[in-house]
């Protein structure tokens, strides 16, 4: 069960509460007795970190597996080849003949 934050709008006291997805928000304020309590939006306090954390770890062997730490595919990435050098100047044309 996922646990949720709340805040009441009238004193600011703030306090979680551990409970289901489908259960009610409470709307009384267990410090002032207000009617004006409301859900705060809250950040995981976890972080997924490591060179082994995959998008999915249950796709097939086929699939490709994008690397969510490092943000690469699973498997070797192929280092671009370098452009071609730019080709060599045109020789200037021969002189004329003497003659």
């Amino acid at each position: 069960m996922p646990i949720y934050a709340f805040e009441c709008a009238q004193c600011g006291h703030t306090f979680d509460r551990l409970q289901k997805m489908s259960d009610p928000d409470p709307t009384t304020c267990p410090a002032c007795g207000a009617e004006a309590v409301g859900r705060q939006l809250t950040a995981p306090s976890f972080r997924l970190a490591g060179g082994g954390w995959y998008e999915t770890d249950f796709k097939k062997d086929g699939d490709r597996k994008r690397n969510l730490a490092e943000g690469s595919t699973g498997k070797a990435e192929a280092k671009p080849e370098p452009s071609p050098a730019p080709a060599a100047a045109a020789k200037p044309a021969d002189p004329k003949p003497a003659g």
